[in-house]
């Protein structure tokens, strides 16, 4: 199967724009990113897709080992740039994916000149000075939960991630995201989303890249952007008024509004 069958991979926005591809986190879909489009379409040539095993990509080609580690998705991403003829593209990753992005652009920097990491995190367990905002016990504990009782895990965590107890309805979006995913997907993608290392990964980045973080979140703290923006040599880092790990969401104006910002400034 070709990668944009696999992938669910939609293009929408302007034909002769700059080429911004969209990348989703856990538990999600490329509909999360339904709120910045309509901004980002009318200047950008805008690539939307789901990861194997997320949304309406093609479920018969997950395979356990592949995307046991991120290299699987980086290497999908890198299949539909190809496929799409993609040159000097700006990926932007959101949660996982932002460490996605950094694995397919070190790879191959001459289909993405660009990057956004939006929440960002190489590392979510803590590990010497290193602060990713949890303790191997706290992840421990979350992997067995999802493991557990996956779809009880989904309606306590989602909120707790998105944030905004305010706004509850975000909260239930995400929670009925998270239980649309396949229980024995989201497990395995669990493990490679919250036992991955990529610190080492981030001096690879040679191309200009935008870290793009909310002023409160419990899943990306602001140390852990700091940690990234001092670690990619000459990134630029932005820290959003919004709360929560899913600005796109929360907070679509001004996400547009950054990306739009950094797309465009750098052509």
């Amino acid at each position: 199967m070709d990668a944009l069958s696999r992938n669910n991979v939609v293009v929408v926005g302007h034909h002769d724009g700059p080429v911004v591809v969209l990348a989703h986190g856990f538990g999600c879909d490329q509909n999360m990113w339904r709120l910045v489009v309509p901004a980002l379409a009318e200047k950008c040539r805008v690539v939307l897709f789901d990861h194997v095993g997320a949304g309406q990509s093609d479920l018969s080609s997950w395979d356990a080992q592949r995307y046991s580690t991120l290299d699987g998705y980086a290497s999908d991403v890198l299949d539909l740039s190809r496929e799409l003829d993609l040159r000097d593209a700006v990926f932007v990753g959101h949660s996982v994916s932002a460490m996605i992005g950094v694995l397919a652009v070190a790879a191959d920097p001459t289909r993405f000149g660009r990057l956004v990491l939006v929440t960002p995190s190489p590392r979510y367990v803590d590990d010497g000075d290193y602060r990713g905002g949890f303790s191997a016990a706290d992840i421990d504990e979350l992997l067995d939960s999802l493991e557990s009782n996956y779809l009880g895990w989904s309606a306590t965590m989602a909120p707790v991630i998105m944030g905004n107890p305010d706004r509850p309805e975000l909260g239930t979006e995400l929670t009925n995201s998270f239980c649309r995913t396949d229980p024995e997907v989201a497990r395995v993608f669990a493990r490679t989303t919250f036992l991955s290392d990529n610190r080492a990964d981030l001096a690879r980045v040679t191309v200009p890249t935008l870290i793009l973080e909310c002023a409160h979140d419990v899943i990306a703290p602001p140390e852990v952007g700091a940690y990234v923006h001092a670690h990619i040599p000459g990134s630029t880092r932005v820290t959003l008024d919004a709360t929560g790990h899913c600005p796109q969401l929360s907070a679509p104006e001004a996400t547009a509004e950054a990306i739009l910002r950094f797309v465009l400034d750098q052509r």
